[in-house]
Parts: structure tokens; C-alpha cells; sequence
């Protein structure tokens, strides 16, 4: 059997797609969840094979939900926007269905899972479902010891790379997450963050001062009195941030 969860947080939604699986006589519903965080935990618990999931929920949305999971299952996505769509490729969905959809259309994205489990190709992916223009982080989620915890990107002081990993921080302190800085530097809004360094990407309105520091080098003064190192090739994007 094909272990299975569905999240999403419209009744009518989830009770559409249990009336599909219902002709898929090898798939097993083990959970209806209702948001992210019960998502979570019935992943975690049950460690399923597919799941079905919407992408905006309350309280953290589906691709929030995702990038908590160590392990992922293989990902339908289920949503009612289109905007999502490269997104929903990065964490090599298998599909990525818009509501309201048919059982044809169903039936064709369970076909997809049982000849590959893989992403389906980006080309395809973006024939099928036109994007809307990007739209950058307003929060982060990520695991704090056993707690989750969701930081405003307007609350960033400056990010720092930590290998695979990047140190975010914040006035409440420095919390660790796995991606990398390259990742941020593409999803946070360019008018509010420069990369100045190759480890460093900086919040421009905790920039105070710019100092020289040894020969063509220059370092930044953040209003909290933290000093971040700037490149040559980070100092040239840092002038143009400032407009100076």
C-alpha cells in the first residue's frame, strides 16, 4: 500500500481528494491534517510515502511546513495559486495541481508518483501552471532546540554562512538554518538586503557607517555596534544599495 497524508485546511478540499484516492484502490489515507503544524507531527509520525499538500495555511504554510522535515516524502501540491509553482519544483514536487481540479487531472499526477517519485521536469512545470511574479521571504521558519520559531525578515539584523547552513541574526539572538546564504540572497527583497561579503548578507537599514579597514578593504557598522566585513567585489553592490 501507498502510506499517504493530506493537508490542507478546507474541509471541502480534503474530502475531494479522499473521494479521488477512493479509486486508487493501493493508497492508504493515514492522516487528514488541517495545517501545517499537524502536518508535521503526523509526518513525523507515521513517516508516509505521498502526501497532498496545500501550500497556504494557517499558522506556517506548506513550503514552511516542508523545509522543517529532515526527510521529505514525495509532494503533490494542492493549491488554489499559481504563484508557487518554481517553489513547489525546488523541493522536487511530483505535481502541482490547482484547484479546483478534476479526476482526470488527479489521476494523471498519481500516474506521475507510480513511474517516477521524482520532480516532474521545470520545463513542464511551467508550461502547465503560468507564474505570477516572484515574491520575496516576509518571514523565516525554522527548529530552535524542540521548539519552532518564525522570525519577520523585517526583524534580521544580517545573515552570516555557516557551511550548508546560515547564522540569522535577530536583537533576541542568532539562530541556525539549513540553506545556504546564496539561497537568501535570491529570496530576500534586494532593496532591503546586499550581499557584501561571500558570507555575509546584510539588512541595509541596520547599516550606520562605513569605515576603510586596511588596504581596499572597507568594514560596516551595524546600529547594534556589530562590525561586518565588505569585499571588493561586495563594497561595489554595497555603494549601489546605498545610492552612493
Amino acid at each position: 500500500m501507498i502510506r499517504t497524508i493530506i493537508i490542507d485546511d478546507e474541509p471541502l478540499a480534503t474530502g475531494i481528494i479522499q473521494e479521488y484516492l477512493a479509486e486508487c484502490k493501493d493508497f492508504e489515507v493515514l492522516a487528514v491534517c488541517h495545517d501545517g503544524f499537524e502536518g508535521l507531527k503526523a509526518i513525523q509520525q507515521h513517516k508516509p510515502d505521498l502526501i497532498f499538500l496545500d501550500v497556504q495555511m494557517p499558522k506556517i504554510s506548506g513550503l514552511e511546513m516542508l523545509e522543517l522535515l529532515e526527510e521529505l516524502p514525495a509532494v503533490i501540491f494542492t493549491t488554489a495559486f499559481d504563484e508557487y509553482a518554481l517553489q513547489a519544483f525546488e523541493v522536487h514536487a511530483v505535481d502541482y495541481l490547482l484547484k479546483p481540479f478534476s479526476q482526470d487531472r488527479f489521476n494523471k499526477a498519481i500516474e506521475k508518483y507510480r513511474q517516477s517519485g521524482l520532480a516532474q521536469n521545470v520545463g513542464e512545470l511551467l508550461r502547465n501552471d503560468s507564474l505570477e511574479p516572484k515574491e520575496y521571504l516576509s518571514r523565516i521558519v525554522l527548529k530552535d532546540r524542540n521548539d519552532i520559531k518564525i522570525i519577520p525578515t523585517q526583524d534580521i539584523k544580517y545573515l552570516e554562512a555557516n557551511d550548508d547552513y546560515v547564522n540569522i541574526y535577530t536583537n533576541e539572538g542568532k539562530y541556525l538554518k539549513n540553506k545556504t546564504l546564496s539561497y537568501f540572497e535570491e529570496h530576500l527583497d534586494a532593496e532591503s538586503f546586499v550581499r557584501v561579503h561571500r558570507s555575509y548578507l546584510v539588512k541595509i537599514a541596520e547599516i550606520t557607517k562605513i569605515e576603510a579597514y586596511k588596504k581596499d578593504s572597507h568594514i560596516l557598522i551595524l546600529k547594534s555596534g556589530e562590525q561586518i566585513p565588505v569585499s571588493k567585489t561586495g563594497y561595489p553592490k554595497l555603494k549601489a544599495a546605498l545610492g552612493i
